[in-house]
């Protein structure tokens, strides 16, 4: 199966939705089960014939960590957090937010939104509680 650009199901389709498009795309099964991971068979079901989706940019916090030495594309950012999203209507993504010096200034549950930027990666942000809600 080739990975072009634009063909169905690339990871390059995917990386250019959040980087260029502003948008979070994945996978829904016809089980409804819901992944941002790139896969081409529901772990699930067992489905090959998963179908491309938008998935929600709010979400909470499932697991984080403090980056004090980032890698060079993070260099002028750090410190910063590593974020783990369960998004609202399902998926889950890792990302980072910017700004996060200290573990304490986090918490699993806060209510995060995606936020476009021209950085590398997933780039989230604190939501108002009512944003999004769940």
């Amino acid at each position: 199966m080739a990975d072009e650009p634009g063909a169905p199901h690339s990871i390059e389709a995917f990386r250019h939705g959040y980087e260029e498009e502003a948008r979070l795309r994945g996978f829904r099964s016809g089980c409804g089960f819901v992944t941002a991971t790139w896969l081409l068979v529901c772990p699930r079901c067992g489905a090959r014939d998963l179908a491309e989706a938008e998935l929600g940019t709010t979400g909470r916090l499932v697991a984080f960590t403090v980056q004090t030495v980032p890698s060079d594309e993070f260099l002028n950012d750090a410190p910063y957090a590593y974020v783990v999203v369960d998004l609202d209507g399902g998926g889950r993504v890792t990302g980072w937010m910017a700004g996060v010096a200290e573990e304490s200034e986090l918490a699993t549950g806060d209510r995060v939104r995606f936020s476009p930027t021209y950085k590398p990666g997933v780039q989230f942000v604190r939501a108002p509680a009512h944003e999004g809600g769940r």
